[in-house]
């Protein structure tokens, strides 16, 4: 009997956690696109104040803390859902400019699968960003703080001389930082 019982309890168990998964993954209303259809699950949002057509976004985003591990990191996420909520917005693709700015523990969230310790979620998610124009940039004080070299860090990741450096270089260039 408590064997049956250990083992409905497990089968529950791994039903609750997928299903929350899925249920975080992607809200009802929820998809994603028009632009990343693999990341960013966004809504449209009716009568929502009109975008001007001519509107050029160049947003920067601040990265600090590392994801769960295993998972993707919210925060980069997000850079997908701004792509695709604005494309859904009508906002053309060529008009947004992005970067992300990581430091401090989630340097490791940028490695190869071996210096991040087994397979990396982050990985693909990272290339889809960069084939849709998004720069990415790591920290190298917290890089070096973290003992993380130029050769671990996925590629076409820019190792800046400092987070700070980094976005007063994209200020300079007309980037906004994203409120998280």
């Amino acid at each position: 009997m408590a064997r049956l019982i250990a083992t409905l309890t497990g089968a529950l168990f791994v039903l609750v956690v997928f299903s929350a998964g899925a249920l975080y993954a992607q809200p009802p209303g929820f998809s994603r696109g028009p632009l990343i259809t693999e990341y960013g699950p966004v809504t449209k949002i009716e009568n929502a104040a009109p975008i001007s057509a001519d509107v050029t976004f160049n947003v920067a985003f601040d990265v600090t803390e590392r994801g769960e591990i295993g998972s993707i990191n919210r925060r980069f996420e997000s850079a997908a859902r701004f792509l695709n909520m604005h494309a859904l917005a009508g906002v053309e693709a060529n008009r947004m400019n992005l970067a992300v700015v990581v430091h401090g523990a989630a340097v490791k969230d940028l490695t190869h699968d071996v210096a991040y310790g087994g397979e990396n979620a982050n990985a693909d998610l990272i290339k889809v960003l960069q084939a849709h124009g998004v720069k990415v940039y790591v920290c190298g004080q917290s890089a070096a703080f973290q003992g993380v070299v130029a050769s671990e860090l996925l590629p076409d990741v820019e190792m800046a001389v400092s987070a700070m450096t980094a976005h007063a270089l994209l200020q300079q260039a007309g980037y906004t930082l994203n409120p998280f």
